[in-house]
């Protein structure tokens, strides 16, 4: 299999060793206690070979049983030591190199969530988890290999060659002239290791995101509906295919680097009982000092074999710490300000409800250099370069007034969601200003401005845990109380109570196991538990029959009381009675005003209603008279003209390439 050469080709950033050695500061303690043990253990393993050096010097060959019976029970001891100092150096290791996973994920997890909605629309999720997975765990092999095996190997080589030193200088010299030649194989093999690392961890990202899109509920419902199980599985054993590849590739390279090792130290080896035993025969040396020279070489080669491996391990790991980097370093596109403050306490959850104001805003989607990166979109790496985005809004002015219900109508794709993403700041504005209470969204803090703002989308999820845990997700304190008087109101309770395990039912992965108009009643009682003083209703009676529609509008109508409420709507019997309605099409306000005064009007607002209540008209009627039908409109009457072009994609889709909506407006 070929490399990528668009993943082998990139190189470490200059500076990550050092950015990441701070991330083993914290574990201080645990560290030290490892390195004091790596130090004894390294004394060990300069002690056993002099003792045998006395055992054959001083005890067999002098003829003294006591020496040979006392050196052969400290040669025990100092294993029983080994093995002891063996675990303590594991068990602190391990501290070391888990906390250090630790430390990293919780960042990581905790950067990811801070980033604007724009990024989640463009990275894939199986990307991003492998992040906090194979890249962590590549980060915590790094450390551990710092740590273990370079301060470990390191006092040990100091230690063998001082004593080998101090035993026979002209050996020790001699055997040194081979040692460099140990560096070699690492340094060459470490590089090939990297770029294979790279590429390696960007496939297991590719295959865990297709695993991921394919295994969830509507991922697997939409492939046994419309995909072949051979072309999945095809399409699945490509990836894996390269997978291993990648893995035979990297498992060839170790092994090269092993053998290379071995071959190196066997004619070290060599040449020490060579000369050795020469000496030895002259007399120069004495027979338990070769033995322990040789025993000394052999304690040489594992702390250098060590040293070059980790010198590629290291190399290889830094890779993990780079791409983890790369997610830390892409800052959030929508942050708190300095001086932000929160929404004053009588704005805020609990107060009264504020007025919400748009001073001609104008919006366009950020662009992907701003919010993600091409590494967590496959897509995108190879993707051609798009340089514009085009404006969703235009001149956008408007006055929610508090504690009153404004809803948004309009074609599919006229920017009615993008507008009500604008308020609690999942996007900032390009121009302009959005207000609430009096003040600029942009200045308060996004904890007070989302506590403040309720939502239910016309798609509500739910997470796979029970009921309970999705509606407390919205106040962990409610009772069960509470629980069922928000359930009640949102015409659920009746469902849950007849469940065999009530609240504590599992809706299963994103509530599948529940009907679509269950789920949005659920979602409905957890923005009821949360009362905020500010409510979106992105189409949230889309999925309910006529007669729960029915009995949710009523629950609706007095939860919304005194609430400043702006609610999409297809359905324009849903929005009759509202304070006021705005009619969006093309980014822009193009008429508002009551329900009545918009048919008195006979515009866009006007055309809408006639395509939706549509029955033979009369000679009186200028408007025909409603007889709801429960359909969404279609494509407009008039062709692609002013409200009759169609927008399948909505206002985010360009073809200069600006992400879509992450919910059409």
């Amino acid at each position: 299999m070929a490399p990528d050469s668009s993943v082998t080709g990139q190189s470490i950033k200059p500076g990550t060793f050092r950015r990441a050695l701070p991330y083993a500061r914290p574990h201080y303690r645990p560290m030290a206690v490892l390195l004091l043990v790596t130090a004894l253990n390294a004394g060990l393993t300069v002690l056993t070979p002099i003792l045998f050096k006395v055992l054959i010097d001083d005890g067999i060959t002098a003829g003294n049983s006591d020496v040979v019976l006392w050196i052969s029970l400290s040669v025990v001891g100092l294993a029983l030591v080994s093995l002891v100092l063996g675990m303590a150096e594991a068990r602190y290791s391990g501290r070391v190199s888990e906390g250090l996973v630790y430390d990293l994920r919780t960042e990581v997890f905790d950067h990811v969530q801070r980033q604007p909605l724009a990024f989640f629309t463009r990275a894939q999720t199986g990307a991003l988890v492998s992040r906090l997975n194979t890249d962590v765990v590549g980060a915590q092999q790094a450390v551990t290999a710092i740590l273990s095996t370079i301060g470990s190997s390191g006092l040990t080589l100091i230690l063998v060659l001082v004593t080998m030193f101090y035993l026979s200088w002209q050996v020790t010299l001699i055997s040194l002239l081979i040692l460099p030649l140990l560096v070699v194989p690492g340094k060459i093999v470490g590089r090939s290791l990297q770029r294979i690392m790279r590429e390696q961890m960007q496939m297991h990202a590719e295959m865990g995101s297709l695993m991921n899109e394919r295994f969830n509920v509507t991922g697997a419902l939409l492939s046994k509906l419309y995909g072949k199980p051979a072309v999945e599985t095809q399409l699945f054993a490509q990836q894996a295919a390269k997978v291993r590849d990648l893995g035979v590739l990297a498992a060839t390279y170790g092994k090269t680097l092993f053998l290379a090792m071995t071959l190196i130290g066997s004619l070290a080896t060599a040449l020490v009982y060579g000369v050795g035993g020469g000496l030895a025969i002259d007399g120069t040396l004495q027979l338990g000092t070769l033995v322990a020279l040789a025993t000394l070489l052999t304690r040489l080669f594992g702390p250098i074999t060590q040293l070059s491996s980790a010198q590629a391990s290291i190399l290889t790991a830094l890779v993990s710490f780079d791409r983890l980097f790369e997610v830390l370093d892409l800052k959030p596109l929508i942050t708190d300000k300095p001086n932000a403050r929160a929404l004053p306490a009588g704005l805020a959850a609990g107060g009264s409800a504020p007025e919400i104001r748009f001073d001609r805003v104008a919006f366009r989607y950020p662009s992907a250099a701003e919010v993600s990166l091409a590494s967590l979109e496959s897509i995108a790496v190879a993707a051609p370069k798009r340089t514009t985005n085009a404006l969703v809004l235009r001149e956008v002015s408007f006055v929610a007034p508090a504690g009153k219900l404004t809803a948004l109508v309009g074609p599919s794709g006229a920017g009615k969601t993008t507008i009500t993403h604008l308020v609690p700041r999942l996007y900032d504005v390009t121009e302009g200003a959005v207000r609430i209470g009096g003040h600029d969204v942009r200045d308060l803090t996004l904890a007070s401005l989302h506590e403040s703002i309720g939502i239910v989308t016309q798609d509500a999820h739910l997470f796979h845990a029970t009921i309970r845990a999705n509606l407390t997700y919205a106040r962990p304190e409610a009772t069960d109380q509470d629980l069922i008087a928000a359930c009640r109101a949102a015409q659920i309770w009746d469902l849950i109570a007849g469940l065999p395990e009530g609240f504590d039912t599992t809706v299963g992965d994103r509530g599948y196991r529940l009907s679509g108009g269950e789920k949005q009643r659920i979602a409905i009682a957890r923005l009821l538990l949360k009362a905020p003083p500010i409510v979106v209703l992105d189409e949230a009676t889309a999925h309910l029959d006529s007669e729960s529609e029915a009995a949710l509008q009523k629950a609706l109508k007095t939860a919304l009381a005194g609430r400043t409420s702006l609610v999409i709507a297809h359905r324009l019997s849903t929005i009759r009675e509202a304070d006021q309605i705005l009619v969006i099409d093309d980014g822009r306000v193009q008429e508002h005003g009551t329900h009545d005064e918009l048919l008195d009007r006979g515009g866009l607002y006007a055309e809408l209603y006639r395509t939706q209540f549509s029955r033979p008209q009369t000679a009186d009627d200028d408007i025909p008279a409603p007889e709801p039908v429960g359909v969404a409109p279609g494509p407009l009457p008039g062709g692609p003209g002013r409200g009759g072009r169609a927008a399948p994609f909505g206002p985010g889709f360009h073809p200069d390439g600006g992400p879509p909506p992450p919910i059409p407006g």
